[in-house]
């Protein structure tokens, strides 16, 4: 089976699916084998439908090292390339039939965004950036470039010398995500320090060959991932907000405040880059300060100050005549 999966992996490679899907779609398939491995499972033929809702059953109750068991979005990470493996076997006949047709994958939870910034905090983490020296200098450059782009990690850690058009103030992302090019807009105030971190800061971090790659890291080689990560996440924790995330959280952010200054949804879908409106739609339910504004302006109930409505004023006057009259009753009885 491990030899299907080579010839599987350099199919999809074929059809022009990314490095990192391949990579994941060979640690979800490894994983399977491993299993099968364990239970005396050798050859394609001896998988059925039976067999798989053991395994999808075994990914549900696994553990991981600190205890917790796997999301399930992770477990559908984990069952969604056997379906594409099972069905590719089928159509080149190295079995009968697809035991994965059938299979179910879990239904996903339909979340919001676990924190978005306001303006202001916004700005305290960009201000933790220390402009007097080098790192500091990119560091500034890469935080303003991502608050106003919502640019993705590996968009930003892509991003190109060639690609940023300061006439324009554009910026071109190169093969995002499902290999799509799309133009963005910059916004004045990070291409001007974006200028200030190519002329003044850049040059500086360069080592050795320069391929033209915008952000360098402390050694001068262009970031990898999980660095531009820890980079964001450092500044986020740094302003002491209460508040966690890195990358995803500029992106959350720039989607709400946006929709809440106007912007329309369409619009934010093509800076964001977003296959399907749906994903983009998510911001609406973000957008909590749309919502009260419309609640307290619609809301018959909502305010200190009851609406002076004719039967409101009756029920209040009503109210006012029970109240002296029991007064009166009490004085009565005093005496």
């Amino acid at each position: 089976m491990h030899g299907l999966l080579d010839e599987y992996l350099e199919w999809i490679g074929a059809q022009n699916y990314t490095p990192a899907t391949i990579s994941t779609f060979r640690f979800s398939i490894e994983a399977f084998l491993e299993w099968c491995g364990e239970r005396s499972i050798e050859s394609p033929q001896e998988i059925t439908r039976p067999v798989l809702e053991r395994y999808q059953r075994w990914v549900y109750h696994y553990r991981k090292k600190n205890g917790q068991p796997l999301t399930f979005r992770s477990q559908t990470t984990r069952l969604r390339p056997l379906r594409g493996w099972f069905r590719w076997m089928a159509r080149q006949n190295r079995i009968l039939h697809n035991p994965a047709s059938e299979l179910l994958l879990p239904r996903l939870e339909n979340r919001l965004p676990k924190h978005v910034l306001n303006v202001e905090e916004v700005e305290t983490v960009l201000s933790g950036a220390d402009v007097g020296d080098a790192r500091g200098l990119r560091d500034r450059s890469l935080l303003e470039l991502l608050y106003a782009t919502g640019m993705r990690r590996m968009e930003l850690a892509a991003l190109k010398l060639y690609d940023v058009d300061q006439e324009r103030g554009t910026v071109m992302v190169r093969q995002g995500k499902g290999r799509k090019d799309r133009h963005v807009p910059a916004g004045e105030r990070a291409l001007a320090w974006l200028r200030k971190y190519v002329a003044d800061a850049r040059p500086e971090l360069v080592g050795g060959a320069d391929d033209g790659t915008v952000f360098l890291n402390n050694l001068g080689a262009p970031f990898e991932l999980w660095q531009v990560t820890q980079l964001v996440a450092r500044y986020v924790r740094k302003a002491e907000l209460g508040k966690t995330g890195s990358c995803h959280l500029f992106r959350h952010t720039v989607a709400t405040l946006m929709l809440e200054n106007g912007a329309d949804v369409r619009v934010i879908q093509e800076l964001l880059g977003h296959a399907s409106l749906d994903t983009t739609q998510l911001y609406t339910r973000v957008s909590i300060n749309l919502l009260k504004q419309v609640h307290a302006a619609t809301h018959p109930g909502v305010s200190l100050s009851l609406r002076a409505t004719p039967a409101s004023r009756d029920r209040a006057a009503e109210s006012e005549l029970i109240i002296a009259l029991e007064a009166e009753a009490c004085d009565d009885a005093d005496m």
